[in-house]
């Protein structure tokens, strides 16, 4: 049978213009017309029920997504921070506190030095406060020796004070300058002013009684007169 006459059967058999149209044009041409009036291939007709544009179609998960067991994910959860272990903590603790003894202890050794040193030189500085009279006795007692005395007597007091005066020079006891030199009221206790044709005004003239020093710390003032 001929395509004409398959055309004759269906225009008798009462089928739809509409329908009978759009079969002889899938006939002719081999694809579908479309509801707009567009013809598609028919090798292109969507199967029943697949969505019909890719914007229907389901999201699928990224390969790289971290929530998959993959190699960045695994690395995300080993890279977490591990509890510390307790006894860490503990030897932490007791290297922290034995430092913090020792650094006391440090402090307290170099303040209990600092605090015998002074409290030494208190009791050095006291002794030689009451030495200096003895002295001062000595030194008047040898220049006011009389004529005819004992030439060996008047020799071994003169050693006696010789050696007293060396040991406390030792100790580091030392005589103040005070004659011919500026007057300084940290080291000389002016008691009188004088007149001198021998040296400038504000020039200790006389000293009346000696001045020491401790390790460069006052002991006692030298009790001078000083040029007006």
């Amino acid at each position: 049978m001929s395509t004409k006459d398959g055309k004759k059967i269906k225009i008798e058999s009462g089928t739809d213009d509409g329908a009978l149209e759009e079969d002889i044009a899938k006939e002719e041409t081999g694809s579908e017309v479309t509801e707009d009036g567009a013809d598609m291939p028919a090798g292109d007709k969507p199967e029943e029920g697949a969505p019909e544009t890719a914007e229907d179609q389901p999201e699928t998960k990224d390969a790289g997504s971290p929530d998959e067991d993959s190699g960045e994910g695994r690395k995300k959860h080993s890279g977490k921070k591990n509890k510390k272990d307790p006894r860490d903590e503990k030897i932490a603790e007791l290297e922290d506190r034995v430092k913090r003894q020792m650094a006391e202890f440090e402090n307290f050794r170099k303040r209990t030095d600092k605090e015998k040193s002074q409290m030494y030189d208190m009791g050095a500085r006291c002794v030689i406060e009451k030495i200096l009279p003895v002295i001062d006795n000595f030194e008047r007692g040898l220049d006011s020796v009389p004529e005819g005395c004992d030439q060996a007597f008047v020799d071994g007091m003169q050693m006696i004070y010789k050696q007293l005066s060396s040991e406390l020079e030792k100790l580091g006891v030392k005589e103040i300058e005070a004659v011919g030199t500026p007057f300084d009221p940290n080291i000389h206790n002016a008691v009188m002013q004088v007149e001198s044709d021998e040296y400038e005004s504000g020039t200790v003239a006389a000293q009346l009684q000696k001045g020491y020093t401790y390790h460069d710390t006052l002991v006692r003032p030298s009790m001078v007169s000083v040029v007006s």
